[in-house]
């Protein structure tokens, strides 16, 4: 008796372990496609609501934070002036990181670092992994993947030399955390802070 309660309670927990890894592969790990949109746009690199546009100054980002006082993000390999705009990935977007524009991948660098949560701009102190895209009209953005708290995990899909198009598959943040973008001032931008965008769809900016 013992031994058939024993054997139906592994099959239950059997059933719901399969259960769960499809769950996993059909809902966390989806990756749908997507059109971009036509023209002279820059696109979204990511879901997730925007939690930050920040005008970039003498090479240098400065911002003051309550814990950590300020955080000085280096961009000279990327710009001198412009935009950083933080895009925060909750566990219930899609994890896919695309491409902002058509270009030529520069270079990418992984940097470790540590695992603060990645709903503000603390999280630019995370592990991390910044991607360098050169455009023939805008020159270079960057794409920093940041790991954060839960998400450990980053992909990158991408190399240097490799040509890409606006909205290609580059990369890969599982469990969701934060894509921080930064472009050169002379765009327009068509968004604003607190506002959902989707990868490969959602226009950040013109030019």
């Amino acid at each position: 008796m013992i031994f058939q309660i024993l054997t139906i309670i592994v099959f239950i927990l059997a059933v719901l372990f399969i259960l769960f890894i499809a769950f996993w592969k059909l809902y966390f790990l989806r990756n749908p496609e997507r059109i971009p949109p036509k023209g002279k746009n820059i696109i979204s690199p990511a879901d997730g609501k925007i939690i930050s546009i920040i005008p970039i100054k003498k090479e240098r980002i400065k911002i003051k934070k309550r814990k950590i006082g300020k955080i000085n993000a280096l961009v000279k390999d990327t710009l001198k002036e412009g935009y950083l705009i933080s895009i925060f990935m909750s566990l219930f977007d899609v994890h896919v990181n695309r491409a902002p524009v058509d270009g030529k991948i520069i270079s990418t660098k992984h940097t470790r670092g540590k695992f603060l949560p990645a709903y503000n701009l603390d999280a630019l102190e995370n592990e991390k992994n910044e991607i360098i895209i050169k455009n023939k009209i805008l020159g270079k953005i960057k794409v920093i993947q940041v790991a954060g708290f839960i998400a450990r995990r980053i992909r990158c899909y991408v190399k240097k030399n490799q040509k890409i198009i606006k909205g290609e598959r580059i990369g890969l943040i599982n469990m969701g955390s934060q894509v921080t973008l930064i472009v050169p001032k002379n765009i327009k931008l068509k968004i604003k802070k607190g506002q959902k965008v989707k990868a490969g769809k959602t226009i950040l900016a013109t030019y």
